[in-house]
């Protein structure tokens, strides 16, 4: 197969929907205004003051610092050994949201060289975990077939090939659903179909009715199912906010599913040319939004601090507290993601690393400023 994007986005995000970037943003996005600019300071000083990662140092190809463990089995799984896979996988146990994750990992080697995948597939053909990084590989191919770029630029060939692996994806994720008990993983996977397929608003709530009876609280999930309704995708503005009005709601502390209107207030903010960020992020509900997630982080990180799924939380978080000018609170965000930026919404632009740091360094100003240094 094909090497494959993000997410984020994944993911979380998602996530080509899940890894695609938005190219077409000028790298002179909102956030570079003048003004937003401070004449008496120097923010990359400030930021170095602050002990920020240098801007020559900065990892644009990953959120977080990469896991050694996963490292490790994707070296394994490349060098043939499939079993390392299978166990990997099977670690996760019946935690859907680590399952999801490594299902992630090994699908991405797969797309790259799937020769370990087969093998495994052949020694133990109803594997319930072959079956489901299989559908992800697949997915991950046709997104690369289509490639990331604007409709206008991509070839009909592009979007025929597109087309055919992504129906076979559909296939797979079909079958690896009936493999999969209870597990929402291959549903989440096929997510990604859906928006690819196009299918219809009745269809996609039957695959989001089995995925909340399996896992009603899957921040991966809830995230893909927001680019759903999303209006670039197959919905509208008012459709996803009350999608992530109605995720937050059920949610509880350490859930993380509060990040859910943040996502959307930032998709409408990118989708419209005239909103202006510096009013569009002050509005009380968004200041209340943001308050909500902050306790929704702090909890999830004190019941485990390790947990990945916070760090794109804290990316958007921190774009959010710059922008209504609660620039103690960016930092501190700024401090637990500093150095890896593959995440929205720096990747929303056509210069992740200088949105970035722009963001990052005028914060630390703002805070070295109000400490009178």
């Amino acid at each position: 197969m094909a090497r494959l994007i993000p997410l984020l986005a994944i993911a979380f995000g998602v996530y080509f929907w899940l890894k695609a970037r938005k190219n077409t943003a000028s790298p002179d996005t909102p956030s570079v205004s003048d003004r937003r600019r401070s004449r008496k300071s120097d923010p990359a000083r400030a930021a170095a003051e602050l002990g920020f990662v240098p801007a020559d140092a900065i990892d644009t190809a990953h959120a977080a610092a990469p896991d050694p463990h996963d490292e490790e089995v994707r070296a394994t799984v490349r060098a043939g050994n499939w079993q390392a896979g299978a166990d990997f996988l099977a670690g996760a146990g019946r935690d859907w949201q680590e399952r999801y994750r490594r299902a992630g990992v090994l699908q991405d080697e797969a797309a790259a060289d799937d020769t370990w995948l087969l093998a495994w597939r052949t020694a133990q053909p109803k594997d319930a975990g072959a079956a489901l990084v299989h559908a992800g590989a697949l997915i991950s191919v046709a997104a690369d077939i289509r490639g990331a770029k604007q409709a206008k630029y991509t070839t009909q060939e592009q979007f025929a090939g597109f087309h055919r692996m992504m129906t076979q994806a559909r296939v797979a994720c079909h079958e690896a659903q009936e493999l999969a008990g209870d597990d929402p993983c291959p549903y989440i996977a096929e997510i990604s179909c859906a928006l690819g397929l196009g299918y219809g608003h009745d269809d996609f709530r039957a695959l989001w009715a089995e995925i909340e009876k399996r896992d009603a609280h899957h921040l991966a999930a809830h995230t893909s199912a927001l680019q759903y309704w999303c209006r670039k995708w197959r919905g509208s503005h008012e459709l996803a906010e009350r999608f992530a009005r109605e995720a937050a709601a059920k949610g509880s502390p350490g859930r993380l599913l509060s990040f859910l209107p943040l996502y959307a207030a930032f998709e409408q903010e990118t989708a419209e040319q005239d909103v202006d960020p510096d009013a569009y992020y002050k509005s009380p509900e968004l200041i209340a939004a943001v308050d909500a997630c902050l306790i929704d982080v702090a909890a999830a990180a004190e019941a485990n601090p390790g947990d990945p799924r916070i760090v794109r939380v804290r990316h958007m978080l921190a774009w959010l507290l710059y922008w209504q000018d609660r620039y103690e609170e960016a930092v501190e965000q700024f401090r637990a993601v500093d150095g890896h930026i593959d995440s929205a919404p720096w990747t929303y632009s056509g210069d992740p690393e200088k949105r970035y740091l722009q963001a990052r360094d005028f914060s630390a100003a703002q805070v070295l400023a109000a400490s009178g240094n």
